[in-house]
């Protein structure tokens, strides 16, 4: 874990609520796509956790969604705003568990820790498939962006008015063989999605409220087979097999 001082570049709108943030600053704690930085906003007690969508070195790249007050002020900030973060917090996903033919199954803004897992996997060689969920046309973002990495990019809408109609399981249900699956998003997609027969491992992504994130607080506390597990230290990645709904 780093804490420090970056600076926020520049600010783009993609959706109606989903905003892509670009910061300088050390990223030198960043190991693994999955980790997230927990931002000190002016004035706000509370940090927000904000999964890590993409780093290099000397720059962080954040999406956003505005979920209230808070996420809606960040967005909203101006170019060269100082922001104390706390980063490589968590445990990311591993791609070298994945295989060749793995999966990554997003739903909303849990496709943003994805874009970064696509990336690393491209370096290695190896080009996924992407199952993104969304709820409509206009709410999707980063397909092309993950299309130019050389992913497979299979969108699904909920009212159809992209891709397939339904749901990211609606998909995966249509893959021929068996698949290792990389997920991030809401609670109910991760279970539905866990629950297929279709999968032969997998990593999730957890998203949870949190306090300190780094474990302090205990706030994050989810049971698993090993245990009570904390989202923020032991996670946000688990593996399928640990995994106690």
């Amino acid at each position: 874990m780093n804490k420090g001082i970056m600076t926020l570049a520049k600010a783009r709108q993609l959706t109606g609520d989903v905003w892509e943030l670009l910061l300088t600053g050390d990223t030198s704690a960043i190991t693994a796509p999955g980790q997230f930085v927990n931002l000190q906003l002016p004035e706000k007690f509370l940090r927000r956790p904000i999964s890590v969508c993409d780093w290099t070195e000397g720059s962080l790249t954040l999406l956003v969604k505005e979920a209230g007050p808070g996420t809606r002020e960040l967005v909203r900030l101006p170019a060269g705003t100082e922001l104390d973060v706390l980063s490589g917090l968590g445990n990311g996903f591993d791609p070298a568990q994945a295989g060749g033919g793995a999966v990554l199954v997003g739903g909303g803004i849990g496709a943003a820790p994805l874009y970064g897992l696509a990336k690393r996997m491209a370096e290695q060689g190896r080009c996924p498939t992407a199952v993104l969920g969304f709820r409509t046309r206009a709410d999707a973002f980063y397909l092309e962006e993950f299309a130019a990495l050389g992913a497979k990019v299979l969108p699904a809408t909920e009212d159809g008015s992209l891709g397939v109609r339904g749901f990211v399981t609606d998909v995966l249900k249509e893959l021929s063989e068996c698949r290792c699956v990389l997920a991030c998003g809401p609670t109910p997609m991760l279970r539905a999605v866990h629950a297929l027969p279709q999968l032969c491992g997998g990593q999730f992504s957890f998203e949870a409220r949190m306090a300190c994130g780094f474990g302090a607080c205990v706030g994050c506390t989810i049971q698993t087979k090993n245990g009570p597990r904390r989202v923020c230290k032991d996670g946000p990645v688990f593996q399928k097999e640990e995994i106690v709904w």
